[in-house]
């Protein structure tokens, strides 16, 4: 990933009132305004912090920046969920998750989602300050060195990695690591590349189910760890594809393959949405009725399709006529839609069990 300064046409038409310093995540973007352009943070803040210091609480904010905080807090709260669902419906015999157990899972999970985050941002350095959106993070704004993001990211790396194999087996550790190198070393290269960087994305970004339902016991031969995986990969094409119009020009400058560079228009996007959110209407819908056809199955198919009428409905308007008013209602819903359905089917999933 190359080249070099933040485009200057891009920093003067920003509006400085909407700049803040926490950098915009590919998980929930839209609410967080602009980045805060390298010239207003000085680069003088990479040195050494005092103790208790405002520096030093800066330097904490940055490795909080860094880990992207939001995209690890999904991946968290989806570990819980199919944690949950993978001991309700592990084999006879097999031992469950204590509430000490699921800590452990989640630091362990945490930190390799931390790594992957931090690598990306590593990786992306330099074209990430060509984006008003990204020129704030830590390391396109000269506050921390690419020698301390590396040290951070293979403590959380190895160290979750080691601990998720050693609490709970290869399984896990094994879909993290997979998990890991996807995100890494396939999907942030693509993105420069081409626009199916989105699919391997996706794919990444729905992998960690798996480390929940099988760190639980639930084996891989189940369907429904599958069924899972296809609600947060499918979810992700609405969720990503509202963002990617939202900041289609600066990802376009920036030299970032995306599909509403490619196709300006907005169709392709709309089609992808809408194809997202009938996938995680039917992933939801076969969760919730494999247990029996009883009536609070019945009941949670319903809830299911509520969940995602919005964002079927912001989609089928951004269809018809894309613009970045449609787009952000389309980022928004996706928001409620994924933890929605996720409630949903766990409930079903666990009544039934």
């Amino acid at each position: 990933m190359s080249n070099a300064m933040l485009i200057a046409e891009t920093a003067k038409s920003a509006d400085p009132s909407s700049w803040s310093a926490e950098s915009g995540q590919p998980l929930q973007p839209g609410g967080l305004g602009h980045a805060v352009p390298p010239s207003v943070e000085p680069a003088g803040r990479r040195g050494a912090a005092v103790p208790g210091s405002k520096s030093e609480a800066g330097f904490w904010s940055d490795v909080l920046v860094l880990s992207k905080p939001r995209i690890v807090t999904m991946i968290l709260v989806t570990t819980v969920a199919t944690a949950m669902i993978g001991a309700a419906l592990r084999p006879e015999g097999a031992g469950g998750l204590s509430v000490v157990a699921m800590l452990w899972l989640l630091i362990g999970t945490g930190g390799v989602a931390a790594s992957a985050g931090a690598a990306n941002q590593i990786w992306e350095r330099v074209i990430d300050r060509r984006m008003v959106r990204t020129a704030g993070r830590p390391l396109p704004a000269g506050r921390m060195s690419a020698a301390a993001a590396i040290g951070w990211a293979l403590f959380w790396g190895l160290g979750g990695t080691v601990l998720l194999w050693a609490m709970f087996g290869a399984a896990p550790a094994i879909v993290g690591i997979a998990t890991w190198a996807l995100y890494v070393l396939v999907y942030t290269p693509m993105k420069t590349r081409t626009a199916w960087n989105t699919t391997v994305g996706a794919v990444a970004g729905a992998l960690p189910v798996l480390m929940g339902f099988t760190a639980a016991g639930g084996r891989l031969a189940d369907p429904t760890p599958w069924l899972l995986f296809g609600v947060l990969a499918a979810w992700q094409y609405p969720h990503f594809m509202s963002i990617a119009w939202l900041y289609r020009r600066q990802y376009k400058e920036a030299g970032f393959c995306m599909t509403t560079g490619s196709d300006p228009t907005g169709r392709s996007a709309a089609i992808q949405s809408l194809v997202g959110t009938l996938a995680i209407a039917g992933c939801g819908l076969v969760l919730c009725l494999q247990g029996g056809l009883v009536w609070w199955n019945f009941a949670g198919a319903l809830a299911v399709l509520a969940a995602c009428w919005p964002l079927w409905k912001a989609s089928c308007r951004f269809a018809a006529c894309p613009a970045d008013d449609i787009s952000r209602t389309m980022l928004r819903s996706s928001l409620l839609t994924l933890p929605g359905v996720l409630l949903v089917t766990t409930v079903c999933i666990l009544v039934s069990a």
